[in-house]
């Protein structure tokens, strides 16, 4: 039977680093059942039989937020062998505070001191001795970075699970408290596990409403167990939760005051000090990070001659997908003498819809490496710190920035750095919000419409972005008003952690599982999806026969665009045309100017259409044009970034609220733009969908001004947190 080793620590403590020294390429990344929190499970390198579960990055086992609920219930729930908890040398005292806690489960604890090498830099010292005895758990002394002890480490945590042995438990609590507890554990002798009484105790103690629903405890036994809680709050003036914390600090600060000695400080400012004095600097702040990421854009998604993943993106669909590709396929298909019918599907179907989205890949490789790397050097945290004080105003977290700024360029990789949100309301709203960002992918349509109807004018483009900003921004004020999102933006919590040299091997594992994760997830709907459609849009009833057709407008897609493009009447444009090229855009955005080339009886267009601009002006006003684009930049993004936040909301429920959103607000706004726009143009006369359009206006006004009616509600914050720097 495999040995079970959790991988427990605090954020930034060098976790992450140990895990992938100790897997190497023996780990598989999925997220935990039901939650979107990812989960990395890996082998022992050399021990088949020894498997490491690395937990989320947490502070603590009470649970406030998903990462934290997630490491209780496996640790409380599987009883893994033993735990390996990694703690920073460098903030030894506050590790040590989970480290109590992962110690009461009494599940065999091996505490590994990382970072020593900073340490010795620094002229302190640990006594690993000492503060193994003070803990009653084995010590070791590591750094991940360099590979310094980090075999043995494991090999400590391999032996003291076939040992099983987890010593005694430190005198953490004194005087009354440890009565309490005492008498708490008592009475639930033999309703837990003989390990766990200790945790359980501390859990009933703190008043856990999920231990005491877990445990179901009569109500009798929870009034006695109450009793003795509050005798404890009176005589020491505190809540029950605070005397607990208070009391861990207490007994962490004898141990390193006996166990740790620390050189001399002398008053001087570190390496990152100096650096975050710029970088954060309240008037230098933004321009600086605006000339980082318009260096990274540049790299990933620029047309300059410095942009390798644009560049790798062209060479992509032009050359391998664009010609390549099909063309050995048309070739192989037709000299085995495959069915016409069979060969459209493959190479007009499945290469020529897979490869529109695979082709973005290398540029989202680039993008993801240029990432990953701000985030490994430390400089994303601080990113996040400097916009939450603007995004706080609209009911999100400043941590939304990134995922939106990453969506100017691919709405995918957007959707997937909303993860280090760790408020599920403030994660599932961004998540919602960042497509209303035109991404690359929607540039086509811009450039479209522009061209055809509006002389190339660059107001459109820029009209666009300020569409986008404005329905995130009255969209976070409006949702934070409904039950679904009520309450305060989580309080900031976040670790600064100081400026370090990349490790380039986490940076590449971070870069590939991101890509990877895209090409499995993204690429899976993409090919069911340009199945569906190239089967209806080649198919029809011709003479009252069902087959191939050569004229899509008599195609099934025509039929059933033809069929719904009622709905878009009030929007300005009721055509089929313009029906189905919304459809094909939900496959990818820049298939909208493709597929009007189709229609239109062009084979080729360019990317922004220019060929077709005539026709575009012949069927649409410059009015119904811009709903039309509003409602493309607005609506349900294309099925890759659909994917991918199916794959991270992880709930159907709420990928259907996310999607449905998404397209109820670019109606109502495409509506309201053209019935009250043609209004005044005189382009439309008074009708129903006029004093629709009215009442929408006059609803939104009402939801962005109203008072809050769940302004009492707010996210429950451990009182032991506090923003936490370097």
């Amino acid at each position: 039977m495999a040995i079970k080793i959790a991988l427990a620590g605090n954020p930034n403590c060098g976790k992450t680093t140990l895990f992938n020294d100790l897997t190497g390429s023996n780990q598989y990344v999925g997220n935990w059942p039901g939650v979107t929190v990812e989960k990395k499970e890996g082998r022992l390198k050399g021990h088949k039989d020894v498997v490491i579960q690395d937990l989320p990055g947490i502070y603590s086992l009470s649970p406030y937020t998903l990462e934290e609920v997630v490491a209780r219930g496996y640790l409380v729930g599987e009883k893994p062998d033993v735990i390996l908890n990694i703690i920073d040398g460098t903030n030894i005292e506050r590790n040590l505070y989970l480290t109590t806690q992962l110690i009461e489960l009494g599940i065999p604890v091996v505490m590994a001191v990382n970072m020593i090498d900073l340490v010795r830099k620094n002229g302190d010292t640990i006594d690993l001795k000492r503060l193994s005895r003070e803990l009653g758990c084995e010590a070791i002394e590591i750094s991940a970075l360099k590979g310094e002890g980090s075999r043995q480490a494991a090999q400590l945590a391999v032996e003291a699970a076939r040992e099983s042995c987890t010593g005694e438990l430190p005198h953490v609590f004194t005087g009354s408290v440890e009565h309490a507890l005492a008498h708490i554990e008592e009475s639930i002798q033999g309703k837990v596990d003989e390990r766990f009484l200790r945790w359980y105790a501390v859990k009933l103690f703190e008043r856990d409403d999920k231990v005491q629903s877990e445990l179901g405890l009569d109500a009798g036994l929870l009034a006695h167990l109450d009793e003795h809680i509050a005798d404890c709050e009176k005589e020491m003036d505190d809540d029950a939760e605070s005397i607990i914390t208070n009391q861990r600090y207490a007994y962490i600060h004898r141990v390193v005051s006996r166990a740790v000695q620390k050189k001399a400080r002398t008053e001087h400012l570190t390496v990152s000090d100096k650096i975050d004095r710029i970088v954060t600097n309240r008037i230098l702040a933004l321009p600086i990070f605006a000339v980082i990421m318009a260096a990274i854009y540049t790299l990933s998604m620029g047309s300059s001659n410095f942009a390798i993943g644009r560049m790798a993106t062209d060479w992509t669909n032009d050359v391998l997908f664009g010609d390549w590709v099909p063309n050995a396929l048309n070739a192989f298909l037709e000299g085995a003498g495959v069915a016409p019918w069979l060969q459209g599907l493959v190479v007009d179907g499945i290469v020529a819809g897979v490869g529109a989205v695979l082709g973005f890949v290398p540029q989202m490789l680039v993008l993801f490496l240029m990432l990953s790397l701000l985030e490994d050097v430390g400089y994303m945290a601080r990113v996040a710190f400097i916009m939450d004080r603007i995004f706080r105003k609209f009911g999100l977290s400043g941590k939304s920035f990134i995922p939106m700024l990453v969506g100017t360029g691919c709405g995918v990789p957007g959707v997937m750095a909303s993860r280090t949100i760790e408020n599920e309301r403030d994660r599932r709203m961004t998540i919602m919000t960042t497509c209303f960002i035109p991404c690359s992918a929607k540039m086509p349509i811009i450039g479209l419409f522009a061209g055809a109807l509006f002389g190339g004018s660059g107001l459109v483009a820029t009209s666009a972005y300020f569409i986008g900003m404005a329905a995130i921004i009255v969209s976070g004020v409006i949702l934070k008003k409904t039950r679904l999102f009520a309450g305060d933006p989580a309080p900031f919590v976040m670790e600064l952690p100081a400026y370090h040299v990349p490790a380039w091997g986490n940076v590449l594992r971070a870069t590939w599982e991101r890509g990877w994760s895209f090409i499995k997830r993204a690429g899976t709907v993409i090919l069911a999806s340009t199945i569906v459609l190239w089967f209806l849009q080649g198919f029809g009833f011709t003479d009252g026969t069902f087959g191939m057709v050569e004229d899509n407008n008599t195609s099934l897609l025509a039929g059933i665009g033809g069929a719904v493009s009622w709905l878009f009447a009030p929007l300005g444009f009721a055509s089929w045309q313009a029906t189905v090229a919304t459809v094909t855009g939900l496959i990818a955005k820049e298939n909208v100017v493709g597929t009007f080339g189709v229609l239109y009886g062009f084979a080729e267009v360019a990317e922004n259409g220019d060929e077709i601009w005539a026709n575009i002006a012949r069927d649409f006003t410059m009015l119904s044009a811009y709903s039309f684009m509003i409602f493309n930049l607005l609506c349900a993004p294309c099925f890759a970034a659909m994917g991918a936040i199916k794959r991270e909301m992880n709930n159907g429920r709420w990928t259907a609220i996310a999607i449905g959103y998404m397209c109820l607000l670019a109606y109502c706004t495409a509506l309201v733009v053209y019935q009250l726009g043609g209004l005044v143009t005189g382009e439309v006369g008074f009708n129903f969908f006029t004093v629709v359009a009215l009442a929408l206006v006059a609803l939104a006004i009402f939801l962005l001004v109203r008072p809050n009616p769940y302004e009492k509600e707010r996210e429950r914050v451990a009182p032991s947190r506090a923003t936490v720097t370097e």
